[in-house]
């Protein structure tokens, strides 16, 4: 499932090539003519993001709400689109202007909603490690309670918005925190880790389109930023995720698999332990 920096990356992408024209909005698949028929014709005003939401406002209060789920993709092509442009796949939604072509395949939600629709979504969001306005207390107000454990926590949206399963792995193995740690049993500092470290790592992603964990890595990317160049990574590595059966990085004991709120967590049992 594409994480919270696939949507932020998304969004910026929708709103520099469509915000402050009027897109013709179709439903190529037919699934979604009606939606697009409310759309279609009114200005696009801005697109945001909010975990794994992405939410496009057009005037007179229209609102596109989309979740990608498992396998829905929203490619932002740009050229002068002089004729006709066949569809290829099923395509839900169609954004188009002269310059710009917006596809949307395959995504789980796709609906118009209202200015009150779209303010209930984000009231049950957690703070987003992306968005500025985020409040990490909001999201240890709910750990600090729960007697659930930090991995399945740190997947529940209404927690922490737009952290998936890669990051899940790979940040509680960065700083060797159990993933089996209950909330109410982590230690705050340890919650300002998790929260830093997802600051630092996630716009990354936004920027390489990968998800960046294994620290060699982030120093590289950093480094590339910093000189004001665009980050090129040759391969997608991790520490942890998708390794179970391997030698963990740093001790070298086998790296552990269980299925935790859904998906498969992999840990480290050795490196970590501690709350």
């Amino acid at each position: 499932m594409p994480e919270g920096h696939t949507l932020f990356a998304l969004a910026r992408d929708l709103h520099e090539a469509f915000a402050g024209t009027t897109p013709e909005v179709t439903s190529p698949q037919g699934k979604f003519t009606e939606g697009a028929a409310l759309l279609s014709g009114h200005e696009l005003l801005r697109a945001t993001s909010r975990g794994k939401h992405l939410f496009v406002e057009f005037a007179d209060d229209r609102w596109l709400h989309v979740h990608l789920g498992l396998i829905g993709s929203f490619t932002v092509d740009s050229h002068e689109w002089t004729a006709e442009v066949p569809a290829v796949g099923q395509v839900r939604l169609r954004l188009r202007t002269d310059q710009h072509i917006a596809d949307l395949r395959g995504p789980t939600l796709c609906e118009v909603a209202t200015p009150e629709q779209v303010d209930t979504v984000l009231d049950r969001l957690g703070p987003d490690p992306l968005r500025p306005d985020s409040d990490p207390d909001a999201a240890w107000a709910r750990i600090s309670r729960s007697s659930r454990t930090i991995g399945e926590l740190l997947m529940d949206q209404a927690v922490l918005a737009g952290v998936g399963n890669v990051y899940r792995s790979e940040v509680l193995f960065r700083h060797r925190l159990s993933p089996f740690t209950e909330g109410r049993m982590l230690r705050p500092a340890s919650w300002r880790l998790i929260w830093d470290d997802l600051e630092r790592l996630m716009p990354l992603g936004v920027t390489t389109g990968r998800i960046v964990t294994v620290e060699d890595q982030v120093l590289e990317v950093e480094a590339a930023l910093g000189r004001g160049e665009v980050p090129r990574l040759t391969e997608r590595s991790s520490a942890v995720y998708r390794r179970a059966g391997m030698p963990c990085p740093a001790c070298g004991s086998k790296v552990r698999t269980r299925v935790v709120a859904g998906r498969n967590l992999f840990w480290c049992g050795r490196c970590q332990r501690r709350r």
